[in-house]
């Protein structure tokens, strides 16, 4: 189904936060192209094929008149450049950092849904955040994988069960927004009801203990050198 109506969380970025999206490499080379293009690349091709209006504005590209442009764009590029280099080196630390269930539950739900998001995103899933966001509506995560759409929603309560209403809903959720698969994942475990309620539906009940598996495998994967 890969949730092509209703889409969750769907708002437009600005281009640092974009750019701050992808990893920090492309953030570097975008802003060297950008650069390159705007402040030479416009100007020769409105010179060589843009005829005689072309040709004037062409000369005045040539004479740098929009060089201020291309720096805006060249530090804007590496400014989100920097943050996705802190970003993906916070989003490696959460994950050197966990030890069991208990530093599982010392972080605050950002740093927590981070950690989910990473390491999903480790597994392979294309990850959008949008309980980081604001409002998420009871949806933190988007995963994409194999044209499969699933939402996560992440809850970080150190002693109280999942219930089978938080399970309920997240189910209202995948059918109103035609995703594929849901994902709930906690730091505790979840009530008889809630076990009982996924039973033959898309929708998985991942414990601390499973978290810790998968950060566990993350950990792993990043101690082994490459092959080369």
């Amino acid at each position: 189904m890969g949730a092509q109506e209703g889409a969750v969380g769907r708002r437009k970025d600005g281009g640092i936060e974009m750019v701050s999206k992808l990893p920090w490499q492309s953030g570097v080379v975008l802003g060297v192209a950008g650069y390159a293009a705007m402040r030479y690349g416009l100007g020769w091709f409105m010179t060589t094929f843009g005829g005689p209006t072309g040709q004037a504005l062409g000369t005045s590209l040539a004479d740098g008149v929009y060089a201020p442009v291309a720096w805006l764009m060249l530090i804007a590029c590496w400014l989100a450049a920097l943050i996705s280099f802190l970003d993906s080196r916070r989003r490696q630390h959460l994950l050197a950092a966990q030890t069991g269930l208990r530093s599982l539950s010392a972080m605050d739900w950002r740093e927590f849904e981070m950690l989910v998001g990473e390491a999903f995103r480790r597994a392979g899933y294309k990850v959008q955040e949008i309980g980081l966001g604001g409002d998420d509506g009871g949806v933190d995560l988007i995963l994409q994988k194999d044209g499969n759409t699933t939402l996560v929603q992440c809850k970080q309560w150190r002693t109280k069960l999942v219930d089978v209403r938080v399970v309920r809903e997240m189910y209202g959720l995948l059918m109103h927004h035609r995703a594929d698969a849901v994902k709930i994942v906690a730091i505790g475990h979840y009530t008889d009801d809630a076990q009982r309620f996924v039973h033959g539906k898309p929708i998985e009940l991942i414990s601390g203990d499973a978290l810790l598996a998968m950060v566990r495998e993350c950990q792993a994967a990043t101690r082994q050198p490459k092959q080369v």
